[in-house]
């Protein structure tokens, strides 16, 4: 097949675009490049058998060009950050999808699978279960309570709740990236429906592994915390540690990928795409110190980032009916990125700019004293 790979230069879309590859499709990248992602322009790691067209998802003559001859779509293009830009990612999340779906109708283009790429912050806090036995689907956690360090979620009478497993039911975004992926998955799986057009929306959980922007804030724990043991620093981590995360291989991301471009059982429908177990964040932050075989504790100075989620795991029963199973766990991941970090001949140390742009936009915060 002739397919499109947006965001194709990234994390998940290059990986994806050398799985087609190797599975004889011939692939074309549409991507802008943007920084800081892409801080030094075009990545060596590219495939140089995919076609690359640099432009946006947003500009209409660009992705009419990307869309020519093209029989199948992976949406990976995506704005995400934890800068206050929020009609950013409504416009490059959703509106770029909007833009994709208009093309093909516009032109009556023979596209015969869209997938695209959404996000378990969809889901907000996700699933709990009350002191009574009883689910619901919490709101984020008060200022006053983080202050406070009171870490967990309670329910209406004030008792910590516990959580469970999220399925793909789960719709409670709590901040502008969740809000504007809600809005894409809901577009992609309406519009497909209305025209025609098979599409499946993937929910990743935190994907991990090598081609991780060293660059951008929002990669997550992989990235921060291997940089900071790189420079022989303890890793920070938040509140105390034992908030609950779902961490997922890359190349378990992309069997999925793949299995739903060739079943039709997938189609219409929005799936999780997590690791398969829960990991505390203290838990994974001594994975990478163990990887790197340094001897570093690491550092809980209390302080949180507002905003974020406290336990976070998907269900992933819907993908693995399709025949679907992560293989690798977590230390996986380090190691790859870590032999990633360490081909690198001019990683700046770039921790101290990130922790200083954030706290300057307020979101990393000091909790109270105990």
């Amino acid at each position: 097949m002739n397919i499109l790979v947006t965001g194709g230069a990234g994390f998940i879309g290059s990986h994806t675009v050398d799985a087609l590859l190797a599975d004889g499709h011939q692939v074309r990248i549409l991507d802008n490049l943007q920084k800081p992602v892409h801080l030094k322009g075009k990545p060596a790691y590219l495939n140089p058998a995919a076609e690359f067209i640099e432009g946006d998802v947003r500009d209409k003559p660009t992705v009419r060009r990307a869309l020519q001859g093209i029989e199948a779509v992976y949406h990976l293009a995506a704005y995400q950050d934890y800068l206050p830009d929020f009609s950013t990612f409504y416009h490059v999340n959703a509106v770029g999808t909007a833009l994709l779906y208009e093309l093909i109708v516009e032109d009556q283009l023979p596209v015969r699978k869209v997938v695209v790429a959404t996000s378990q912050a969809v889901a907000g806090e996700g699933l709990y279960r009350d002191g009574e036995g009883k689910l619901f689907i919490p709101d984020m956690r008060p200022l006053r309570q983080l202050e406070a360090r009171q870490w967990e979620i309670r329910d209406a009478q004030g008792r910590p709740a516990q959580y469970v497993l999220t399925p793909e039911s789960v719709s409670n975004p709590r901040n502008p990236y969740g809000m504007s992926k809600l809005a894409q998955e809901m577009m992609a799986i309406t519009l497909g429906q209305r025209y025609g057009i098979p599409t499946v929306a993937m929910r990743y959980s935190i994907v991990q592994g090598p081609r991780q922007s060293f660059y951008n804030a929002y990669s997550g724990a992989c990235r921060i915390f291997c940089l900071s043991v790189y420079f022989d620093r303890r890793p920070v981590v938040y509140e105390d540690g034992l908030q609950v995360r779902d961490f997922v291989n890359i190349h378990d991301v992309v069997s999925a990928n793949l299995l739903v471009l060739r079943d039709p059982r997938a189609d219409y429908r929005v799936f999780n795409v997590g690791g398969g177990r829960a990991y505390t964040v203290l838990e994974f932050s001594r994975t990478v110190c163990e990887v790197f075989g340094k001897s570093l504790e690491p550092d809980i100075p209390g302080k949180f980032r507002f905003g974020d989620t406290r336990h976070i795991v998907s269900d992933t029963t819907a993908l693995q009916s399709l025949g679907w199973r992560p293989t690798h766990v977590p230390r996986d991941s380090v190691v790859e990125y870590v032999a990633h970090l360490r081909n690198q001949t001019d990683v700046e140390d770039i921790l101290a700019a990130a922790s200083a742009q954030m706290a300057k936009l307020n979101v990393v915060r000091e909790a109270g004293a105990t």
